[in-house]
């Protein structure tokens, strides 16, 4: 990570004194609200209360020291990342930018001593030093450092420098680059995973269907301007409300699972990796059954959410490349049923796969003989009617195997 004052990237060399009590005071008053925090959390589980309301509490110890350190005017604290939405988890790093003045020497030891007084009093910092132009170089040569950019707020300082710096930002987004460069992150970082859901110890966060492939989609969706919540998307066309509500569901427990990991390994660990998923299972009041240990009941509620954000995660992907590459070809009959838009396979009839759930296993069968080879997905109605269809097929199937002729 580029940055102005080198020195100030990585260990932090110098420390705040400790004859000076309002350290002392900022240090007490984070562990002390913190633990409370956690305590309102086991009292009455609100994961996205408590990211919101850890992220203020941040807030607020970052700008007493900010004060307490007597920063020089000029500069501008800004938190960004997951910070900069207003979500912090429990043992998440803290991305904090500082923006330095375009004209003269950055102020170094100011800057060292701030960061160190964060360090001391227990906030772990992921931090940058960069000027606006620098700031501009680095987004354009790194998706990365564009994303964490592009969720940014306004903590001390310069605020005048800050407008400043969100207006650069705006200029300089090209959102097709940026999606096709999300788009590519994404699929990088699925087959790191073998792009399965069904881990043994899933990733929450990075693992296909993990927090991660929400963000993602929200990334996009905010640089385009569909919008920042699913409900704004789904008021903007590009999924129902009743796929948002879902998604907001999924969304709500797999990030208490991340919030639990947390509290319960004492450090930032996304994995559910099989020491926790026994205890975690425990917290959410499951038990050991003849058929299912508790910690398999876990596991298998994981897998539907994430199989449920995978399958929005898809959706809204090619719902939002069809808005920024809108179809340039007319659809092609391909039978009775189906037909080609682009490179993507379509129903001729929407409500086909509810009327004859059959017709799902169809679409891959009338693609082959078409040697279509990129015809490998359905457009995002006919996925998501998949999804609904899916749903109302396979508690018949079940019942169908329960019978005693299936037995």
């Amino acid at each position: 990570m580029a940055s102005a004052l080198p020195p100030v990237q990585g260990a932090v060399p110098l420390a705040p004194r400790e004859s000076e009590p309002r350290f002392a005071y900022w240090r007490a008053e984070l562990r002390e609200r913190r633990d409370a925090l956690r305590e309102a959390f086991f009292a009455a589980p609100d994961t996205p209360l408590l990211l919101r309301e850890h992220a203020r509490l941040v807030d607020r110890v970052i700008r007493g020291i900010w004060a307490e350190c007597a920063m020089p005017e000029g500069l501008a604290a800004i938190a960004v990342g997951g910070y900069g939405r207003g979500q912090l988890f429990p043992h998440s790093d803290v991305d904090v930018l500082i923006l330095l003045p375009a004209a003269g020497a950055p102020p170094a030891a100011a800057i060292e001593r701030f960061f160190a007084a964060l360090w001391d009093i227990g906030i772990e910092l992921s931090h940058a030093v960069r000027t606006i132009d620098e700031c501009e170089s680095e987004m354009v040569a790194d998706v990365t450092i564009r994303t964490s950019l592009l969720e940014n707020r306004f903590l001390a300082g310069a605020r005048g420098l800050f407008r400043q710096f969100r207006r650069r930002f705006a200029e300089r987004m090209d959102v097709r680059l940026f999606y096709d460069a999300k788009a590519l992150e994404q699929q990088q970082r699925h087959l790191k995973y073998q792009d399965a859901i069904y881990n043994l110890e899933p990733n929450v966060k990075e693992s296909p269907g993990g927090l991660r492939d929400l963000a993602t989609v929200l990334w996009i969706a905010r640089a385009a301007g569909f919008g920042r919540t699913w409900r704004e998307l789904a008021r903007n066309g590009l999924m129902t409300i009743g796929e948002a509500r879902a998604v907001s569901r999924q969304e709500r427990f797999i990030g208490a699972m991340r919030v639990r990991l947390h509290y319960l390994l004492g450090r930032r660990e996304d994995r559910l990796v099989f020491d926790a998923q026994g205890a975690l299972a425990r917290q959410l009041g499951l038990s050991d059954t003849k058929a299912k240990r508790a910690s398999e009941q876990l596991m298998q509620r994981y897998y539907r959410a994430a199989k449920l954000v995978r399958q929005v995660n898809t959706i809204l992907l090619q719902n939002m490349h069809g808005s920024l590459y809108p179809a340039a070809t007319q659809p092609v009959p391909i039978d009775s049923e189906f037909q080609q838009v682009d490179e993507l396979l379509d129903m001729r009839d929407e409500g086909l796969f509810l009327r004859r759930p059959a017709a799902m296993l169809d679409a891959r069968r009338v693609a082959r003989p078409v040697a279509l080879e990129d015809l490998e997905e359905l457009r995002p109605v006919d996925l998501a009617e998949v999804v609904v269809a899916g749903r109302v097929v396979e508690p018949q199937l079940r019942v169908r195997q329960r019978q005693p002729e299936n037995l």
